[in-house]
């Protein structure tokens, strides 16, 4: 377990704004969240947009929306405040002049075509690691170590002198950031020793990996935390997943509420090994959020799902949607897959899946569909259990089994060989409704 320092714990997330937010930064901003809620500590985020032509408005108003979407909240940075901005480095640059002048002054510098470059101290750093452990890195040959740029002759910063300065300055006491900045590691902590200060703590955290083993990019599936909000996930859920990308409770839990995950989650107890991204699993594991999600709440996302999808639930009964809609709950696990599951309740034309038609609407079904009808057509108590005991009778009589009628009774009014249970969906759509659904499908059979 974390033992609290008598220096409290600052940790941070410097984002690029250069595009959407990835899936791998938002575990990182998630992890870093999570040890500043587990020792009390504070969460920083920091915009670093030294990159001028390619850091745009958008992909930093993209990295709040992600944030704020997976309920990962900062205590300091841009549009909180706080006593260390300020919060974006293109407003920094008197503070890394400042710093600049210290190295200068004390021989840690030279110029070099027009460039500033830092003098290696040409020696061996060890990083003490969190998470990766004890690791000697030889900087004493210039042809593989050689004196790093900090200054381009253009005048602007490179990314380690000012993420150094920036840490610094913050005072951050862990970076805990991927494992692709581990070779950097030992380069900041000679910036760090030349302006006389105490490095933070690191800790290096897995990367993430397609299946296959090869890292994954932004073109992968699942990359963009974007993707996530439009194809309507659960920000818990995917936070959940998130969360098991290179930690885990240690006793099989998969659903784990995050101040559950708060409460146990440490630096020591993230696994070396890389991990393994597994989008079908994220999947599942939020249709087991959706599938406990109170109804109020599932009512409105299941709104919004289909109003996203051009269905206009507005011209009907609040009951007719609430009962339409709670026939839908736990049969799907994303809410992009509600239009194409229930959106049947609310249209006017039924589109019928031309595999179902092919099977189920042909010249020896028609009579018997048609006979289904006219035994519907007769029920007063147009209810579940008297049109599931309507349809079994009549399948009787006419020496079929009950599937023989439900398979294209259930596409005559849905469109759809799936979908939620038939009788309780007949009962929704009403006795007129499902009549009239049937009675267009018997003009459409071969």
């Amino acid at each position: 377990m974390t033992t609290l320092m008598s220096t409290p714990v600052r940790v941070r997330f410097a984002p690029s704004p250069t595009g959407f937010l990835h899936i791998g930064g938002a575990r990182t901003a998630l992890f870093n969240w999570l040890y500043a809620r587990h020792t009390g500590g504070t969460f920083v985020l920091r915009i670093e947009d030294t990159d001028q032509a390619r850091n745009t408005d958008e992909a930093t108003g993209a990295i709040y929306h992600g944030l704020r979407w997976l309920a990962i909240d900062w205590d300091e940075g841009p549009e909180a405040g706080g006593e260390f901005g300020p919060y974006f480095q293109s407003e920094r640059n008197e503070i890394y002049e400042r710093h600049l002048r210290r190295l200068e002054e004390s021989g840690h510098l030279f110029e070099d075509n027009d460039a500033i470059r830092f003098r290696s101290p040409r020696e061996h750093v060890v990083v003490d690691d969190i998470v990766c452990g004890r690791i000697d890195f030889d900087l004493t040959n210039p042809e593989t170590h050689p004196d790093m740029t900090i200054r381009r002759p253009d005048g602007s910063w490179i990314f380690h002198f000012v993420n150094v300065v920036d840490d610094l300055e913050m005072q951050i006491s862990h970076v805990i950031r991927g494992e692709d900045h581990l070779s950097n590691t030992p380069k900041h902590i000679e910036l760090y020793r030349a302006l006389g200060a105490e490095p933070p703590r690191f800790a290096h955290i897995p990367l993430i990996l397609n299946q296959d083993g090869s890292k994954m990019s932004k073109r992968d599936a699942g990359a963009s935390v974007r993707t996530y909000i439009e194809d309507g996930f659960l920000p818990e859920a995917v936070r959940n997943y998130l969360c098991l990308l290179g930690w885990s409770p240690k006793d099989d839990r998969e659903k784990i509420a995050i101040e559950e995950v708060v409460r146990l989650f440490d630096l020591e107890k993230i696994n070396r090994k890389s991990a393994h991204f597994d989008l079908e699993k994220c999947i599942w594991l939020n249709g087991e959020y959706v599938r406990e999600l109170p109804d109020a709440r599932f009512l409105a996302l299941a709104k919004i799902a289909l109003q996203n999808a051009g269905i206009d639930t507005a011209k009907f009964s609040d009951s007719y949607v609430d009962a339409a809609l709670a026939t839908c709950k736990g049969k799907f696990r994303l809410f992009s897959e509600l239009p194409d599951y229930g959106g049947f309740y609310f249209r006017d034309d039924v589109i019928y899946q031309p595999e179902g038609v092919a099977k189920h609407f042909t010249a020896q079904n028609k009579p018997r569909l048609q006979a289904l009808r006219d035994a519907f057509a007769e029920v007063e108590m147009f209810d579940a259990t008297s049109l599931e005991a309507v349809l079994k009778a009549t399948a009787a009589q006419l020496g079929l089994k009950a599937r023989d009628l439900v398979h294209p009774l259930r596409l005559a009014v849905t469109g759809s060989n799936a979908g939620p249970s038939l009788y309780h969906l007949l009962e929704i759509l009403g006795k007129a409704q499902a009549l009239a659904r049937i009675d267009r499908a018997l003009e459409s059979f071969t």
